[in-house]
């Protein structure tokens, strides 16, 4: 279960981010807690948009639900962040602020619990051979523990050609 971060009073994500080949699906299917989503990310231009706003549209398959999120970094495991969920009317007025020079990102995310820590994978439409794996962490120096079942290309955590913006502006 995901334990809500404050840093200085604020809310905060303290996150480490690996590129892996894309892996066999029935074993994620057989994780703990295990759910799967399809996401469409776009980057929006608004007041707060220096820092990183997005809109996210998540199909559960029968629930779908929109948030916008607002991040500034911290440093480049931490970041601030602050989501809210917003109305499909919200989103799609939003979504035709879609900021100059990037794509809308869409993408398979599969969620599970391993080791106490809730792993995220992201499966990316525009590859064909690799994907992303995110796990949230409590405090920057916690030590992690990578499913055995992923195999790693390598760690990316504060290489920003990774963050999703990066990719929004690339494909």
């Amino acid at each position: 279960m995901e334990e809500k971060v404050f840093i200085n009073g604020r809310p905060a994500e303290i996150e480490r981010k690996w590129l892996i080949k894309i892996p066999d699906i029935k074993i994620l299917e057989k994780q703990d807690m295990y759910n799967v989503s399809s996401i469409e990310q776009i980057y929006i231009s608004d007041d707060r948009s220096a820092g990183g706003s997005r809109i996210r549209k998540r199909d559960f398959g029968a629930d779908i639900k929109y948030y916008k999120t607002h991040k500034e970094d911290i440093n480049g495991i931490s970041r601030f962040e602050e989501e809210w969920e917003i109305s499909k009317e919200e989103y799609e007025v939003l979504s035709q602020k879609i900021r100059h020079g990037t794509s809308p990102i869409k993408k398979k995310r599969h969620s599970f619990n391993y080791c106490g820590f809730v792993v995220e994978i992201d499966i990316y439409e525009f590859w064909d051979d690799k994907a992303s794996m995110e796990i949230e962490l409590t405090s920057e120096d916690q030590q992690v523990y990578v499913p055995d079942f992923i195999e790693i290309i390598k760690e990316v955590t504060g290489d920003k050609s990774y963050n999703n913006y990066a990719l929004a502006c690339k494909y």
